[in-house]
């Protein structure tokens, strides 16, 4: 019998959702909560989650001062950390995460806003989840910030761009600069919404440009569920009594 999960999704903005992942969950039947910081919230207890998944928005880890719910969401997922539940953090979910164990973030040299290419490292490609993956393959990326890598931490991603494009911490927490997760209709609604950042640049596109790109979606989504796959086989489970880790491949 198939254990069933306890998602919780920590949302900045309606405008930046699960994507695919809403799929993923469904075609799994896992249970799914939602924390929509942008209203009036309130934080679910530990023992009620068994991942977190902290989606991407447009403050930065440092924004405290004006988004004060921040403070609340890096106590929660400091304490989902130590208490070993699996985290997913996206854009500005991996910058949380980066800041929450130690490591610094910061601005980067320049935005990135695009469909733009990635490397995986060899460290990466020595690791049975990224089979099937492409040496090197594009992504949509929309983020100023970036981080250095924690500490006992795995780079898995890097480009010429950003370094430090996603991270894997102590086997059950991921985190991941880019967005594996967008489809058409949530790639839209972000670019509707963040139009004003569209200043065309090298590292900028514009939003016909990136619109256009249709042929990255199947792709990306399904490299998304095929870490999701990953981390729930990874993810304890009670009905079987056996733990399986990331670092046993």
């Amino acid at each position: 019998m198939k254990n069933k999960l306890s998602i919780q999704v920590f949302q900045h903005v309606a405008f930046e959702g699960l994507g695919c992942i809403e799929k993923w969950i469904t075609a799994n039947e896992h249970n799914v909560s939602y924390t929509h910081f942008y209203k009036a919230y309130q934080l679910p207890t530990i023992q009620q989650t068994d991942w977190l998944i902290v989606m991407g928005g447009p403050m930065g880890v440092y924004d405290e001062a004006v988004f004060p719910f921040l403070k609340d969401e890096k106590e929660f997922i400091r304490q989902a950390i130590e208490n070993g539940k699996t985290v997913l953090g996206i854009c500005l979910g991996s910058q949380l995460i980066a800041e929450v164990i130690g490591a610094k973030v910061y601005p980067n040299k320049q935005k990135e806003i695009g469909w733009m290419n990635v490397e995986l490292t060899n460290e990466a490609r020595s690791l049975q989840v990224f089979t099937g993956f492409e040496d090197e393959f594009s992504v949509f990326q929309w983020h100023g910030d970036t981080y250095e890598l924690p500490n006992e931490s795995t780079l898995l991603f890097s480009s010429e761009l950003c370094q430090h494009q996603a991270f894997l911490f102590k086997n059950k927490v991921l985190g991941i600069q880019f967005h594996f997760e967008v489809t058409p209709e949530s790639l839209r609604e972000m670019v509707e919404n963040g139009m004003h950042e569209l200043v065309e640049s090298d590292t900028i596109q514009s939003a016909q440009t990136i619109l256009a790109q249709t042929e990255h979606f199947e792709s990306n989504n399904k490299k998304m569920f095929q870490l999701l796959d990953y981390l729930e086989k990874s993810t304890p489970n009670p009905l079987r009594g056996t733990e399986l880790l990331l670092s046993q491949l």
